[in-house]
């Protein structure tokens, strides 16, 4: 190989792995937003929610 398709071979192997790089980071940060709690629509809420329901529930039932 000559050194210039030795060039393009490096600079096509870090144009890939950064973009893999960059699309691994915001698939993180996606994931990681939902564990916040924004107001109501956050999976950290909803799950808040829904534990906060099963403890009145069974709060309900042991006082029977």
């Amino acid at each position: 190989m000559t050194p210039g398709e030795w060039v393009a071979l490096c600079v096509g192997v870090c144009g890939i792995s950064t973009s893999l790089l960059l699309a691994l980071r915001w698939v993180i940060k996606s994931y990681l937003a939902e564990l916040k709690p924004n107001s109501g629509t956050s999976m950290k809420d909803q799950l808040t929610r829904l534990e906060k329901r099963v403890d009145d529930l069974f709060i309900l039932i042991s006082k029977r």
